[in-house]
């Protein structure tokens, strides 16, 4: 039992990363997760810079509350 939820919590720890990663700051960090214009590819065609920032932004804190939990 105790493997299996240290490898959940090695995934969340990555997940955490990611997600953080891609998130839009005011420093630049890396800026994926930011959606400009219209139909081109990426999020940017169906969901809006906004959008996609506060769907991050959620995310970030359900794989953080679910990081704690495993702790």
């Amino acid at each position: 039992m105790t493997t299996v939820i240290l490898v959940i919590h090695l995934l969340l720890a990555i997940g955490l990363v990611g997600i953080i990663l891609i998130q839009r700051s005011e420093g630049g960090g890396l800026g994926i997760g930011g959606g400009g214009g219209g139909g081109g590819g990426g999020m940017g065609g169906f969901m809006t810079g906004r959008a996609a920032a506060d769907l991050l932004t959620r995310t970030t804190a359900i794989i953080a509350a679910a990081f704690m939990v495993t702790s």
